[in-house]
């Protein structure tokens, strides 16, 4: 039942039953202030290409009044094991933050994420230049789902740690320590790693935005694979469904695929359901197309 629907993101209920999806994950405009283009996946210039999204507003209180609306569509979705991963940098991730209290509750933040882009720090004339990106986690119940476990959410330990702590063996040969913690013990495998924590540098958004990587589409503001790997892998299980109401290039939907879950992607602009349509084409996904007749912004 995967669908990819040219809609607007306030609208994602009318195609999702309420409290069907597992995940719903948000990369909407920034709030930059600005028009994007595309390019050819080959080169060029974006100001030259097709105009992929406008991304200018009446003021920031506009704007944070049209994210708080679509944030609320994407909440209806969730189920009790749901989890929303909101997408956005520091132009407006506060308010934002405030936004998903009211929508949510404030207890049903479970934390951040900061994806260290890789970018080139410019532009910083009057504080220190934005290289990163934030991610806020919100439940839309008590059973969210969290594959701890998964190995995409795990990393080596260091060096250091291995020889100084993990001294055991198993008759198999696994290297382990033992903590003790509350009068509670616990068992830490060597060959699992640690949990790679809250800050991302691994996933770097270049993959995703230049032509001499067959990932790229030329959409603006597309987002590199590894990262929505890990975001569906960390919030879904397999067979479950996936709501990402401003798919763009399709990555979100792409990852989902992969992975063995359902999707459901839409975007108000006629250039990211084209792109994303291509993608999924080209990765043998089978998807229905619909296009919502009804106008918005």
């Amino acid at each position: 039942m995967n669908l990819l629907l040219r809609a607007d993101a306030v609208d994602i209920g009318l195609h999702v039953q309420k409290g069907a999806a597992e995940l719903a994950y948000l990369d909407p405009p920034f709030g930059v202030g600005t028009t994007f283009g595309s390019r050819s996946p080959r080169g060029g210039a974006r100001a030259q290409g097709p105009t992929a999204y406008d991304d200018r507003w009446a003021s920031p209180i506009a704007y944070i009044a049209w994210l708080e609306a679509r944030i609320a569509a994407a909440r209806e979705c969730l189920s009790d094991a749901g989890t929303m991963w909101l997408h956005l940098d520091h132009r407006a991730v506060h308010e934002a933050k405030a936004v998903c209290d009211r929508v949510f509750g404030r207890k049903a933040f479970l934390g951040e994420i900061i994806w260290a882009t890789g970018n080139g720090a410019r532009g910083a004339r009057r504080g220190p230049a934005m290289t990163h990106q934030t991610l806020l986690l919100y439940a839309g119940g008590r059973e969210a789902v969290w594959n701890a476990r998964d190995p995409s959410l795990r990393e080596p330990f260091a060096t250091t740690s291995l020889a100084m702590h993990f001294t055991h063996t198993t008759p198999d040969g696994r290297r382990f320590r033992e903590r003790t913690i509350a009068g509670r013990k616990y068992r830490y495998y060597a060959d699992e790693g640690r949990a790679v924590g809250s800050v991302w540098t691994d996933c770097p958004a270049m993959v995703a935005n230049t032509p001499l990587r067959g990932e790229t589409t030329g959409y603006p503001t597309q987002k590199p694979v590894k990262l929505l790997d890990r975001i569906v892998r960390a919030s879904s299980r397999a067979g479950s469904l996936v709501v990402d109401p401003f798919c763009g290039a399709g990555t979100c939907l792409v990852a989902a695929a992969r992975l063995g879950r359902s999707f459901v992607g839409a975007d108000i602009g006629a250039l990211a359901i084209k792109t994303s349509g291509e993608r999924l084409r080209g990765e043998g996904v089978a998807f229905d197309l619909r296009v919502q007749s009804r106008p918005s912004r």
